[in-house]
């Protein structure tokens, strides 16, 4: 959970701290690697309220040279936030938004993510909300992931992702809207590709478990593969106090596994696939243990944990705490080097 992506402009949050010293009681190896291992890239969804906004001056796009960079260091998944209004704007089973569709694929970023061999996630950033209402028009949901997934049926290299963060909505519409997505993707001949659901709660790997999102989500059935090995449930955890992602203070060295443990358990006992889509912690020792111990324990499960996605990159974060820009920010500069075993 975090609310730092709709700023209405550049991110300005927390200052840069003194780089810390290397954390030397982590694991440094692990035997092999994750499947997905990423980098959020925001700017498409900035300016939320601001619709359809002006691009340069409301929202922006992840730039490409970032994406040679980070590629460069290991990365190979970007999940690319965006706003379904933008690109289906006014209702849900409406046209599509030509000039922005062309911003999220052919001009700026997924089809040059992909082109290069690397995953792109879509990832539509809007929380089970449409102009800030909550969705509750499953066909509707349905007919806009159709609209969607038409642009991407034959590129294998792209995720889906249902949405971002369902909170504070009924659990079985939570269920539905994610079925819906899944049907109506399949449904466009999109067969081949990964989806990641997401669950209630802003979808907490902490409380997985305990809102119910486990028991709620079980039942999700992909049509194109009775194995339900291309379903990937996508959880997000920061290490701060409430979990919120506001801080750049965590809560112990030891918070990070110890906030994964449960959903862990949960993707075991069911055989289901996992990911951390979002997590970040400050550029202290403190936090660069919690995260190189928590990134230790999920690739100890990797049989279950597909990999993780560090919260997050793109042009406009300026000297925001988490920020994962090239050529300098303060997580690019200050924790990305402790990563670099888990990439």
């Amino acid at each position: 959970m975090k609310f730092l992506n709709f700023l209405l402009g550049a991110a300005t949050v927390g200052s840069a701290l003194a780089a810390p010293a290397p954390v030397c009681d982590a694991p440094t190896k692990r035997a092999t690697k994750f499947q997905f291992v990423g980098v959020n890239q925001s700017g498409a969804e900035f300016g939320k309220d601001t619709l359809p906004g002006q691009l340069g001056k409301h929202y922006t796009w992840p730039v490409r040279s970032s994406i040679d960079t980070l590629i460069g260091k290991g990365f190979n998944t970007f999940r690319i936030a965006f706003m379904m209004e933008r690109i289906v704007p006014n209702k849900l089973d409406g046209p599509l938004d030509a000039a922005y569709a062309r911003g999220l694929t052919d001009l700026q970023i997924v089809n040059y993510v992909t082109s290069k061999g690397a995953y792109a996630i879509i990832d539509p950033h809007n929380f089970g909300r449409y102009y800030n209402n909550v969705i509750t028009d499953v066909a509707g949901f349905a007919a806009w992931w159709t609209t969607i997934a038409k642009l991407f049926v034959n590129n294998d290299k792209v995720i889906f992702d249902t949405n971002n963060e369902y909170h504070d909505m009924a659990d079985d519409l939570v269920r539905r809207l994610n079925q819906a997505a899944i049907d109506a993707i399949r449904a466009t001949g999109a067969t081949s590709q990964y989806i990641m659901v997401e669950g209630n709660s802003w979808t907490g790997a902490w409380t997985w478990v305990s809102s119910g999102n486990g028991a709620n989500l079980l039942s999700l059935r992909d049509p194109a593969d009775s194995t339900g090995d291309k379903i990937i449930y996508q959880m997000h955890q920061y290490l701060d106090s409430d979990g919120s992602g506001t801080s750049e203070t965590c809560v112990s060295r030891t918070i990070g596994a110890e906030r994964v443990r449960a959903a862990t358990e949960w993707l075991k006992q069911n055989k289901k696939k996992g990911f951390l889509g979002e997590t970040a912690g400050g550029a202290n020792t403190n936090c660069i243990a919690a995260l190189t111990g928590m990134l230790s324990y999920l690739q100890q499960n990797n049989d279950v944990w597909t990999g993780w996605a560090w919260w997050g990159g793109g042009p406009w974060w300026g000297n925001y705490i988490f920020a994962m820009e090239p050529p300098s920010s303060v997580a690019y500069d200050r924790v990305l080097p402790s990563l670099q075993p888990y990439i």
